[in-house]
């Protein structure tokens, strides 16, 4: 690589470890960035952890002319060829940011835009909020890789300098010619979708262990904001109706939400079973986890919560269907990704 490019990537590092430290921007293994070098391309690897660039190697080469040519013939299933040797693999949207134009693109699953990406009127929002600048175009649910490229592909097919892509139910992409510009378009986009939360008093569990079958201890989540999720009503009532929302929260947290009305109706329940969850909800009690539950499910755990406080009355969600969470749950690349999050996120712990 020349100075420039080494000064590109030094910065790109820098401005990982910034947004990457913001939960409201980034959670976890969630969201990727790349920058394009000629005939490379650089992207975050599957798994890691944008918080940890400065102190890990997160970043492939990928050969970008490969991907491109693909991408001209309707071929989205390409593979990405590595450029050099790696035990990591590169993202599994490396596709998005290769189809992007712009030499640095960023892919978030900011709170505040994907707030509004879950709802049955995002499309309304974003015309109605965001204005002409930066040039933006959406894109309906699509499974993460190459359904959704393709889905990318079209939507820029039909406008000319697009820069930002909002996708429903996932997250955003920006593109621009340098992290500046990138950076600039996603602070605009995040002031004009701003949601005021919904306010509620913090309720610390009053039990701090609940044990099944005198073998199986649950012990409350450390995050207090998260036990809302069980001890509001409202909240409570929208973890069976409204909560696969968006992949990732479905790729580290499962299908469905174990509630219980009451630590008998939880006792009952479980006692007996073979295969306990990891995460349960009890109505006015709180929000419990069985030892070992990660670090990378915990901050999904934040980000949902985070999502729903922003979530009025009168907003509707659309959440994933049975179809749509299954492809996700019996993927490969999603498996591998998650097993490579928890296992780098719990290295130093």
């Amino acid at each position: 690589m020349n100075s420039a490019t080494d000064a590109l990537k030094a910065s790109v590092i820098e401005y990982c470890s910034i947004i990457g430290a913001d939960p409201l921007l980034v959670q976890g293994a969630g969201g990727n960035i790349s920058w394009k070098d000629g005939d490379t391309l650089w992207v975050k690897a599957s798994g890691t952890w944008l918080a940890e660039a400065a102190e890990k190697d997160i970043f492939v080469a990928v050969d970008l002319p490969i991907i491109l040519a693909a991408i001209e013939k309707g071929d989205f299933s390409v593979a990405p060829k590595l450029r050099g040797e790696s035990a990591l693999r590169p993202s599994i949207e490396t596709l998005l940011h290769a189809l992007m134009p712009h030499r640095v693109v960023i892919h978030l699953h900011a709170i505040e835009v994907l707030a509004h990406l879950v709802r049955v009127s995002w499309q309304k929002d974003f015309q109605s909020l965001v204005n002409t600048h930066p040039n933006w175009v959406t894109a309906v649910y699509n499974k993460p890789g190459a359904e959704l490229a393709e889905a990318v592909s079209l939507a820029l097919q039909n406008t000319t300098n697009a820069n930002v892509v909002f996708l429903q139910n996932h997250g955003i992409v920006i593109g621009g010619a340098d992290l500046d510009e990138v950076d600039q378009i996603l602070k605009i986009v995040i002031d004009a979708l701003r949601t005021p939360s919904c306010q509620y008093c913090f309720k610390q569990p009053s039990v701090m262990s609940l044990n099944i079958d005198g073998q199986t201890t649950y012990h409350p989540v450390s995050d207090q904001a998260v036990h809302q999720l069980a001890t509001e009503a409202d909240l409570f009532s929208r973890l069976e109706s409204n909560w696969a929302l968006y992949p990732d929260h479905v790729v580290f947290l499962g299908d469905f939400a174990h509630t219980y009305a009451d630590e008998e109706t939880l006792q009952r329940e479980l006692r007996g079973s073979a295969n306990l969850p990891e995460l349960i909800f009890i109505q006015g009690l709180g929000v419990f986890t069985k030892s070992g539950f990660s670090t990378a499910k915990l901050v999904q755990l934040r980000c949902y919560y985070d999502i729903l406080v922003r979530q009025h009355e009168e907003h509707g969600i659309n959440a994933l269907t049975a179809q749509q969470i299954g492809e996700l749950l019996n993927w490969d690349a999603e498996k591998y990704r998650m097993g490579m999050s928890n296992k780098l996120s719990d290295a130093d712990l």
